[in-house]
């Protein structure tokens, strides 16, 4: 007798046989039992989950001699025909190879034609998804009411192609992919049946590459066990699958806990002896970091699929989360990276090397062994270097600054000599601060209402050193006087922006911003930005279709709800002339982002022939070049059909800009919000009977956007 592959010799004769599935099984056994029986299926999955199983077995159920059950019997010549694939009222069509609408006419016209067997006459469609839409709609007529002796179960491993009318007229089970431990359960017991001895490891990886399919599983023992001689041993499976050693992944693991990069290193080339892929084996140390995670974090969840949950467990003890979360952050930047390496093992290698060398190891969970020095630069990310550099160039002057570096002090050498400088130079380090102290503590406003322990410098200073430091620090308590100019409206700052140089406007505090800079502060980048190679500065993609949606953006771009942002300096004279007709041209100009703001604090001067001429307030003059005036100039040449020659000169506009404008609506729209305030007669009777207070600062105008 021929030999039958395991596939189809263990192929599930009944629901009881069947592996997994219980969701799509305890439906069909319940409706057998009870004759609640649909006209048409549909079985959904993978390829290897037990569709096509599963319908045979609904057929042996339907026309089983003892009559329609859950359990049919299997001996009657109705059960074993359908088991040798010969019984003629199963019809098992592939739909893979009949596509054409005529196909499936001739599957139409036979049924209206009664069972010639059995009790019912069962069609098996498998991959009828690969149905043409003219065959669909050809059965759909059918397949909702064919004749009361006539079954469709339909089949396919990718149901998002069929129509939405098939599926409503089907009862559909979706079958689920098998797990690893499930796969490796019936491997265990169809090799124990067969007499073929097995490893445990070699089973785990069957299951792993059988990627959910039970059938692949039966068709990869078999491969196994013609590759083993008779055998499924690990080494063997290894091999034939080309699968890299889950226990070298730990191996690597293990070298990054202890630090030691010779070990790391060693790892990499017992790696490399096996020619594996180096992306994969990245993969596969992402997943094992995936499920260290998960038992630090719940341990009972942490599944057995690959045969490792006690070395898993071990890991999680051993390795700080900080760790787990730094190296599996680093492992993805390394996959999306390793195709720009020279090759890809020293791509594999730097990855390592990198999670080896900027490892968290100064959190309080970090591994108690350093690092150890071989081959690895001891080098450390602190400001030691930086503080010492000024140190050596006025050594007499600023002696004060030197206990800071001990801040990164794991250094054994520097310990005993910061501590004497500053002990040798006490009184100088409290009167010298004063001096340089005024700049900082402007840039250190937010820090005013804490007190002076409180703040970073003095904290890890050694104990030799701590009372000069409270000496120095206990000197400017004149800081929590500081706030009283910072938190003043900015509006009476605004004539001082005259004095301000351009480059304070660009490159200060937003407090400093005027309303229109707001909407060319954020840098992105518009349509055309990419293609010009004279600017490479980006821009923000905002299409100022009117002046009152100007306003409205430069109103609602604040960066601190709780600070109000100066309004733009009011021009000396209002728009009149052509200035006047620049503020109507402008929301009708085809610009945005930059362009757009530096059109809006323009003013048009002079127009002789087809030669225009704009100001523009020097305070934006760091967003404008020659790209941005030839935006603006195509959009006049599109806004009005012919060619002109622009030109802007960096001169204050005299007359009023769109940008001041929106400012002024603003400003007249707030007035207007708060005058109808007071003048509420139901806001007035609170003011008089209780005592209420209007809070002007959380007025807003409703018509935020007038009306055109």
């Amino acid at each position: 007798m021929s030999y039958q592959v395991l596939a189809r010799k263990w192929r599930p004769r009944s629901f009881r046989e069947m592996v997994g599935q219980t969701h799509v099984l305890k439906a069909l056994i319940n409706a057998l039992d009870s004759q609640r029986l649909h006209h048409a299926y549909l079985f959904t999955g993978t390829r290897g989950v037990g569709k096509t199983t599963i319908a045979r077995i609904i057929a042996k159920c339907l026309n089983c001699e003892t009559g329609i059950t859950s359990s049919p019997c299997g001996t009657c010549s109705v059960c074993q025909e359908i088991d040798d694939g010969r019984f003629v009222d199963l019809i098992e069509i592939d739909a893979a190879s009949r596509t054409k609408v005529e196909d499936t006419r001739e599957l139409l016209d036979n049924v209206q034609y009664a069972p010639s067997r059995g009790r019912f006459k069962v069609y098996l469609i498998d991959e009828v998804h690969m149905l043409s839409s003219h065959s669909f709609n050809a059965l759909l007529k059918t397949l909702e009411e064919p004749p009361p002796y006539v079954k469709f179960i339909l089949a396919t491993t990718d149901p998002q192609k069929l129509p939405a009318t098939i599926l409503s007229r089907c009862l559909q089970f979706s079958l689920k992919n098998m797990t690893p431990e499930r796969v490796v359960e019936h491997l265990s017991h169809v090799l124990g049946a067969e007499n073929v001895p097995f490893e445990d490891d070699a089973l785990w990886l069957l299951g792993r590459a059988a990627d959910g399919s039970m059938r692949d599983a039966m068709s990869l023992t078999d491969q196994a066990i013609a590759f083993g001689e008779g055998k499924v041993m690990a080494a063997d499976v290894r091999a034939m699958l080309g699968t890299l050693d889950h226990g070298q992944v730990f191996d690597v693991l293990g070298a990054l806990l202890q630090g030691d990069a010779r070990a790391l290193l060693e790892a990499v080339r017992h790696l490399a002896e096996q020619g594996p892929d180096w992306n994969g084996v990245l993969a596969e140390m992402l997943n094992v970091l995936h499920r260290v995670a998960i038992a630090q974090a719940l341990p009972e969840a942490v599944d057995n699929g690959h045969g490792d949950r006690e070395r898993v467990l071990a890991l999680a003890q051993a390795l700080p989360g900080e760790d787990v979360q730094f190296y599996y952050q680093m492992g993805l930047i390394g996959r999306r990276d390793l195709p720009l390496a020279p090759d890809p093992r020293s791509g594999f290698e730097m990855v390592l090397l990198r999670m080896l060398a900027f490892r968290p190891a100064d959190s309080d969970g970090a591994p108690s062994q350093p690092l150890k020095p071989v081959g690895v630069s001891q080098a450390r990310v602190d400001s030691q270097p930086a503080l010492a550099q000024p140190a050596s160039v006025a050594p007499t002057a600023t002696p004060a600054p030197e206990p800071t570096p001990q801040v990164a002090s794991p250094a054994a050498a520097p310990a005993p000599v910061v501590p004497a400088v500053a002990a040798a130079q006490p009184a100088p380090q409290a009167e010298s601060r004063p001096a340089p102290d005024p700049e900082p503590q402007v840039v250190d406003v937010p820090w005013d209402t804490q007190p002076a322990s409180a703040r970073p410098e003095p904290v890890p200073a050694a104990p030799v050193s701590a009372e000069p430091v409270l000496e120095t620090r206990a000197e400017p308590p004149e800081l929590p006087a500081m706030p009283a100019p910072v938190p003043a409206s900015p509006v009476p700052d605004a004539p001082q922006a005259e004095q301000a140089p351009a480059p304070d406007r660009s490159t200060g505090g937003l407090e400093d911003i005027p309303d229109s800079a707001y909407l060319s502060m954020p840098p992105q980048m518009d349509d055309e930005g990419a293609q010009d190679d004279d600017y490479s500065e980006p821009e923000v993609d905002i299409d100022p279709a009117s002046v009152s949606l100007l306003d409205e953006l430069a109103h609602d771009h604040v960066h601190d709800e709780d600070e109000p942002e100066p309004e733009p300096e009011p021009a000396a004279m209002p728009a009149t002339g052509l200035a006047l007709e620049w503020l109507q041209m402008f929301p009708k100009l085809a610009i945005s982002g930059m362009t757009g703001s530096i059109a809006a604090n323009c003013t048009l001067i002079s127009i002789e022939g087809d030669r225009w001429l704009l100001h523009l307030d020097p305070a934006h003059s760091a967003l404008f070049n020659a790209t941005q005036q030839r935006r603006l100039n195509d959009a006049l040449n599109q806004y009005h059909g012919s060619a002109i020659q622009l030109h802007i000169e960096l001169v204050r506009p005299e007359q009023e800009t769109p940008a001041q404008a929106a400012a002024r609506q603003r400003a007249e729209r707030q007035r207007q919000a708060i005058a109808s305030i007071h003048a509420d007669p139901f806001v007035q009777h609170m003011m008089q009977q209780f005592g209420a207070v209007v809070r002007e600062d959380t007025i807003k105008p409703v018509d935020a956007v007038p009306a055109q």
